[in-house]
């Protein structure tokens, strides 16, 4: 798991009454009311011990998100972690933070950190309510970057703010580092780390806290995220491979040079077909697709080329073949590579001539297409072995673009699984559809042989168990589950003995499967009365 695909749709349920953050109650409050907490602090408890207070309160802010996303995901690796506090300050509306530089010696255990924080709320709070200030004041956000990279680290992490915009600086920007590389220096901003002669006042303010709390303003309109807009035919691409393959397709999309595309079944060699189309010359003509593998060989010459009536049994009335439908379009040729070698010559004399001769006549017919084939075969392989016509491939793959399997876009999955997620909300008449966080790492865990394909056949299917609500893990095919399940069990299983690996992966199943015993059994390979006996033990 990577920090940017963190997702606010996917950590959050919003539902009226109940903001939940993965089982943790959210509560939206108007900058506004925390404006005038503020002033009321500073006006009764003067700046220092409103400083310590709002950093404290940031703090524990961090460490209880930081142990969510210790819970909830299996990270690529620690930096991934410690950066995921970043993107869930930006997701949370707290200010868009930038991550300048990062640095982490786990060896020394040195750590240093600089962050930018644009458009701070805090920021904007003291100026609403107080004015400029001579010092800096995101002292919330700071104490939440110290409580995150803290718990993370598992040692004292302090975030100092160097520049802010409530003093007039262009930008607000902190430093962070371990307690050993601050040295002497980090001795002035200790205080207001501890809570140490705060404890009284804390108690004495709650009642305001409590009061403050209650005089919310309205509560901003529903998110959009609740009915989710129809998805585009193309989606957020991460991965270098693909993004190559895409700009392949773009590239040659404007010229009518043939294009042969590769790649296993499922990684999308029709849609790579159709974008090229879309962007052509020809966009306006008819794009027509042709499964070859799908018909014998005599059916398959009547449906490229057409027939005279008569021309055989059945042949009723004559009628155009699929080249001369295409007419200042494009046609794709699917599965090209699955044709017989009498079928590829009657192709290559197309192609060559630019003409169709329909079963049955002897006239040929001038034809204006595109042709873009398409296969899963080792095309070089078969030349080889005498099975491809070496002229035809030539003249097919004029250019020649590969689609990369999903396993080797793993960048990719997240994005392709929300794609689908919002597709079938629409598709299926489910507007509340929802992905939940816990399903990111199976997702990505898994290598989905089938590709694209596969992928939106899980998601369909796990948006009809879901129904119509939140996918969840228990929704997910028990492959899918048990790799996601088998990869947390080894990033989780470093230095713990073999009981507690066999308790956490237990635990883990079930609650995947949402506490489903039967499930979990299955999933595990052992009885329900023996994973009765290792609960209880």
């Amino acid at each position: 798991m990577l920090a940017d695909d963190l997702r606010l749709e996917e950590l959050v349920r919003f539902s009226e009454g109940d903001l939940n953050f993965q089982g943790r109650r959210l509560v939206l409050h108007a900058i506004h009311a925390f404006a005038e907490l503020r002033k009321d602090l500073l006006e009764g408890m003067g700046p220092v011990s409103t400083r310590q207070i709002l950093t404290r309160f940031g703090y524990y802010w961090g460490k209880v998100d930081a142990a969510a996303m210790d819970r909830l995901f299996a990270w690529e690796n620690l930096g991934e972690w410690i950066k995921a506090g970043s993107r869930l300050h930006t997701l949370q509306g707290v200010a868009r933070v930038v991550v300048k530089s990062f640095a982490l010696d786990q060896d020394t255990g040195s750590f240093a950190m600089e962050k930018l924080w644009h458009n701070s709320v805090e920021a904007e709070e003291h100026l609403m309510a107080v004015g400029p200030s001579k010092v800096p004041v995101c002292w919330m956000l700071a104490g939440y970057a110290s409580g995150y990279v803290s718990f993370c680290l598992g040692k004292e992490v302090f975030f100092v703010e160097r520049q802010c915009v409530a003093k007039g600086d262009r930008i607000c920007s902190a430093v962070g580092k371990d307690r050993a590389s601050w040295g002497p220096e980090i001795a002035a901003d200790l205080s207001y780390f501890q809570i140490d002669g705060v404890q009284g006042k804390i108690e004495r303010l709650a009642q305001s806290l409590r009061q403050k709390t209650r005089q919310l303003a309205e509560q901003r309109r529903k998110l959009d995220l609740l009915t989710p807009n129809a998805h585009d035919l193309f989606i957020e691409v991460h991965s270098e491979s693909f993004l190559r393959a895409l700009e392949l397709a773009t590239r040659v999309a404007p010229y009518d040079s043939s294009v042969l595309i590769t790649g296993e079944t499922g990684v999308g060699k029709e849609v790579m077909a159709r974008h090229i189309h879309s962007l052509s010359s020809r966009s306006k003509g008819m794009f027509l697709a042709i499964n070859c593998s799908a018909l014998p060989e005599g059916l398959l010459e009547s449906e490229l080329f057409g027939h005279k009536e008569g021309s055989f049994t059945g042949a009723v009335h004559g009628r155009m073949g699929l080249f001369e439908q295409a007419h200042g379009g494009t046609i794709f040729l699917d599965e090209i590579g699955d044709i017989s070698p009498a079928m590829q010559m009657k192709l290559l004399r197309v192609l060559q001539e630019r003409e169709v001769t329909r079963v049955g006549e002897n006239s040929p017919r001038k034809i204006d297409v595109r042709i873009i084939s398409a296969t899963n075969h080792d095309i070089p392989g078969d030349l080889r072995q005498g099975a491809f016509r070496e002229d035809l491939y030539y003249r097919l793959g004029v250019v020649e673009l590969k689609i990369p399997p999903l396993r080797e876009r793993k960048e990719d999955i997240l994005s392709l699984a929300r794609h689908f997620v919002h597709l079938f909300a629409k598709k299926l008449k489910l507007p509340n559809l929802q992905l939940d966080a816990t399903c990111l790492d199976h997702l990505q865990s898994y290598s989905w042989p089938g590709n694209v394909r596969e992928l939106e056949n899980v998601i369909e299917r796990a948006a009809v168990l879901s129904t119509g609500k939140l996918i969840l893990p228990e929704h997910l095919p028990d492959n899918v589950l048990q790799v996601g399940l088998q990869t947390r069990r080894q990033a989780g299983a470093v230095n713990r003995n073999l009981a507690e690996v066999e308790r956490d992966h237990i635990e883990a199943v079930l609650a995947a499967t949402g506490g489903n015993k039967t499930k979990a059994s299955r999933i595990l390979g052992i009885s329900q009365s023996t994973l009765w006996r290792k609960l209880k033990g």
